[in-house]
């Protein structure tokens, strides 16, 4: 029974032995030991003033550097004083999700704006009411193009690994076949994907740029899938998308990717939210629901949930999706983000990252051993070899109160830069690592 919470402890048990573990604790197994905790070590007793200065000071010990050069799917931008200061009013804070559309007008035209915004970032004709992560987008499109005889999932190596994972989790549950395309030089390999295009295929997801920071010839790629009937989904880091050629340019049928760049801060990760956007002919299979807007019996302007699949909600067994709530706070914040920057501020904010990357590789690439692995274009995201132990480096740069870039190997490092880094703090970051290897 959906909502059924067990009263007694036999009831508990009985779960437990449904599930085949022997008590709630191995429900986390999954999460590394050193990760965990088992209690706050807090005596009985304590009014509330004492132990929120115990609080206080245990979450001082949490690091937040000042200079940020790492990336890999979070990323430091400014967000305006605005976005903030807007979000957190009670009347969008509290608001769930607008079940009733006659009391729901305002969450509805929310999501109606929000839907629309992420349109015409992708140049796509329909989005949905936003997904739970990026990752999770990248799942749900793929089961969008899965048909009868198509239920092949191809995914690039050069991927987010954790979009990947997430990708094999949704394909296993569904009993889909799921295929990783190796990558080549950092690039996806060409000659790898058409090998795997066969008539059971059903989409190929990559992501734009990738995983090592380089963009990929979106153009070609399409043109290999389409020319297998298959369809393509683009991962999207959405601010790069102000300089890059949209999904639909490159003729992606789905465009996905992760919202936290859209004015959203780090919050040690999370919550964030998925973007997902379609061409027209795949509106009807896309997760969720979406929002449209229409006239009430009175002539104005009113808005309501178009799309729906109650699948989702009664008939789950035979839902092509689970997808039953949205992320409407965070897909808010990221509206209210891009209608505050518009489009002058975010492209402004794009070429900044591009500009900043462009010059933070430069001036690594003059400290001998520091090289770029891959040849191509980046956005704000590169990888270089390393002359000195990648982790070793990172230690001794987060001493000085510099978090650097994240550690793909023994001796290759993962940079990344955006609008939040100063000349000053490249060059410092630079002298730094001067200091420790030379």
């Amino acid at each position: 029974m959906s909502g059924y919470i067990p009263n007694t402890a036999e009831d508990k048990q009985k779960m437990l032995d449904f599930i085949g573990i022997k008590e709630c604790k191995d429900l986390f197994a999954d999460i590394p030991a050193h990760l965990t905790y088992p209690k706050l070590d807090l005596p009985q007793g304590q009014s509330e003033m004492e132990v929120k200065k115990q609080m206080t000071a245990i979450a001082a010990k949490n690091k937040v550097f000042s200079s940020i050069f790492r990336g890999a799917g979070a990323y430091n931008h400014y967000i305006p004083a605005f976005v903030p200061s807007i979000v957190a009013k009670e009347t969008f804070l509290t608001a769930y999700t607008p079940y009733q559309a006659e009391i729901s007008q305002g969450v509805l035209q929310s999501i109606f704006e929000y839907q629309t915004m992420i349109c015409e970032l992708t140049g796509l004709d329909v989005a949905n009411a936003s997904i739970y992560d990026g990752a999770s987008a990248a799942a749900e499109a793929a089961a969008c193009c899965v048909e009868r005889k198509r239920h092949k999932v191809l995914v690039a190596a050069n991927c987010h690994p954790q979009t990947i994972t997430t990708m094999q989790t949704y394909c296993h549950g569904a009993d889909r076949e799921l295929v990783v395309v190796p990558s080549k030089d950092g690039f996806v390999d060409m000659a790898a994907l058409k090998a795997q295009l066969t008539d059971d295929t059903a989409c190929f997801y990559f992501a734009q740029p990738n995983y090592f920071g380089f963009l990929e010839n979106g153009e070609a790629l399409a043109d290999a899938v389409h020319a297998a009937g298959a369809k393509l989904i683009m991962g999207c880091n959405p601010l790069a998308l102000m300089l890059i050629k949209s999904p639909a340019e490159i003729g992606a049928d789905i465009a996905v990717g992760e919202g936290q760049p859209l004015g959203m801060p780090l919050s040690f990760g999370g919550p964030y939210l998925g973007f997902m956007a379609a061409t027209s002919a795949l509106m009807r299979k896309l997760p969720g629901r979406i929002v449209g807007e229409t006239v009430d019996n009175k002539g104005q302007r009113a808005f309501v949930l178009t799309l729906q699949a109650r699948e989702q909600h009664i008939r789950r067994e035979k839902a092509s999706s689970n997808i039953c709530s949205n992320q409407a706070l965070c897909a808010f914040t990221s509206a209210v983000y891009m209608a505050t920057m518009g489009t002058s501020g975010m492209t402004e904010a794009a070429e900044q990252c591009h500009a900043k990357a462009k010059y933070l590789a430069t001036e690594l690439g003059k400290i001998k051993g520091f090289d770029l692995k891959f040849g191509g274009e980046f956005f704000n995201e590169f990888v270089m070899t390393c002359p000195v132990n990648a982790e070793k480096l990172a230690a001794a740069l987060a001493e000085k109160d510099i978090l650097a870039g994240l550690p793909l190997g023994e001796n290759e490092i993962l940079w990344c830069a955006t609008e939040m880094n100063s000349k000053n703090q490249i060059d410092t970051l630079v002298n730094a690592i001067k200091e420790v290897c030379c």
